[in-house]
């Protein structure tokens, strides 16, 4: 394609391919039933050499990748936490790749910057949280989380490690609980702690971190020369939305001047309901807090929204000013290079934007609430069987559950039958589930929490469920 016109006819076909995908998107299986390398065999070794036209493209597309693909956007998909598109959020992809704006100053994109900032302050209101609280869009909860690491690290070295690197001495340890993400321990890797200075703090029988034993580790690690640096805590981890006693916690990182950072990646947009905001008791008393609008929030993937109790302690971590990139404006604007790892920054703040105001507030209340109603009706269900049992408590809209037979006692028996059941589920094509590990028990994961999920894509995936486990 060379010219306008060219583009507007492939740009029509193409949105209506877009178009008819949303509406087909159930008749796909949800996840790939593809075989590794499968792929990977029918592309050409070499590039071709000279142009090609868009429909031997668009049908190679169909032909050779669609199949490779697993349907994030289909209301059956019940694994992980989502990945969720929308239609406004589409639209403002198809914007963003237009205009491609390089978002890295403020002078490069005065919109991109200016729309963030407030986007942010949104969200801020949205969901409740601490007034004084300044926002950033990173493109994942990891790179938040690894913002806040260094953070914390600067912070508790008056920025000598940005200056002279780790010294021999430097004894410095991080805090989380044992069912905390493992982005954490990623990022202790790349701040440069070592995986053998996270502290990993037991949890209770909730799955939330004890903050008795948090203390006794903060006060062992202190009478034995070590400087705990940063206290990570969770409101829902991924294994089974726990939320950690986040006042507690914060309480005993003001006492012992510690870096308070609280993940809520996926279970975050859920505090736009006034009536889950308990989980949140004592977020004002945490320095750093990351969830992602491209989990729960109808966004498409990347954007993880990251605020900051004090903006200045950020910058100061990531600023540097070669001769390029020094303006005018400096000191004037937010110029978001200096808020995170990447110089390049996509114009993220562009689909929240358009999801924000297109589905208004109300609706994206109502979306979350029917989908917390839903998974509380399927946790019912399993409640009134007597061949399965939930795993953890139901807070958000993860049900953690598993197959327990009457005549099964072996826990290695039982947990050999739940994997079996999720493989053929998910080999169905007609459900994608996940599965974790709590207190060594195979344990299946229903996350209902996809866009367009409905009550009858729910009842149908209890009846497959169902169905499977009686041939089990």
């Amino acid at each position: 394609m060379k010219t306008p016109s060219e583009f507007r006819a492939e740009a029509h076909k193409m949105a209506d391919f877009i178009a008819d995908y949303f509406e087909q998107i159930e008749n796909y299986p949800v996840k790939s039933q593809v075989k590794p390398g499968e792929i990977l065999n029918q592309l050409p070794l070499l590039p071709p050499g000279s142009s090609e036209s868009m429909s031997a493209i668009m049908a190679d597309f169909e032909k050779i990748i669609m199949p490779g693909i697993t349907h994030w956007q289909n209301p059956n998909f019940f694994a992980f936490f989502p990945a969720n598109s929308s239609y406004p959020s589409v639209l403002a992809e198809m914007l963003t790749a237009a205009l491609g704006q390089q978002g890295m100053i403020w002078e490069t994109s005065p919109a991109a910057a200016e729309l963030e900032e407030r986007v942010m302050e949104w969200l801020k209101e949205m969901c409740g949280l601490p007034e004084n609280w300044t926002g950033v869009i990173q493109d994942t909860a990891s790179a938040s989380t690894l913002a806040a690491l260094l953070t914390a690290r600067e912070k508790a070295t008056n920025f000598r490690i940005n200056d002279d690197g780790f010294q021999s001495p430097d004894k410095l340890r991080i805090y989380c609980s044992t069912e905390t993400h493992s982005s954490i321990e990623k990022a202790v890797k790349i701040a440069g702690f070592g995986r053998r200075n996270l502290v990993k703090i037991i949890v209770d029988k909730d799955f939330a971190l004890i903050p008795e034993e948090l203390e006794k580790a903060i006060l062992k690690d202190k009478n034995a020369g070590y400087l705990p640096v940063c206290v990570i805590g969770s409101i829902g981890t991924t294994g089974s939305t726990a939320v950690d006693p986040i006042k507690e916690i914060g309480e005993i990182c003001q006492k012992h001047n510690i870096w308070f950072h609280v993940d809520a990646a996926f279970s975050g947009t859920a505090l736009v309901l006034p009536e889950m905001r308990h989980f949140a008791a004592g977020l004002e008393l945490a320095d750093s807090y990351v969830f992602n609008p491209h989990k729960w929030m109808f966004t498409n993937f990347d954007c993880s929204a990251y605020f900051v109790r004090d903006p200045e302690m950020l910058i100061r971590t990531f600023e540097i000013l070669p001769e390029y990139l020094k303006t005018k404006t400096r000191g004037q604007v937010n110029d978001y290079r200096d808020w995170g790892v990447a110089l390049g920054r996509r114009f993220r703040a562009l689909k929240l934007w358009f999801v924000i105001r297109n589905f208004g507030v109300e609706e994206i209340k109502n979306k979350i609430r029917k989908h917390i109603e839903l998974a509380r009706w399927f946790a019912d269900e399993i409640e009134k069987s007597t061949d399965f049992e939930i795993l953890a408590p139901v807070q958000f809209s993860l049900v953690c559950f598993r197959l327990k037979p009457l005549s099964v006692n072996d826990p290695e028996q039982l947990n050999t039958i739940n994997e079996l059941l999720l493989h053929k589920l998910n080999a169905s094509g007609l459900v994608y589930l996940t599965h974790t590990k709590l207190n060594g028990i195979y344990t299946l994961r229903m996350v209902i929490a996809q866009t367009h999920v409905e009550f009858t894509h729910v009842k149908k995936a209890w009846k497959l469920i169902r169905e499977i486990a009686r041939e089990l």
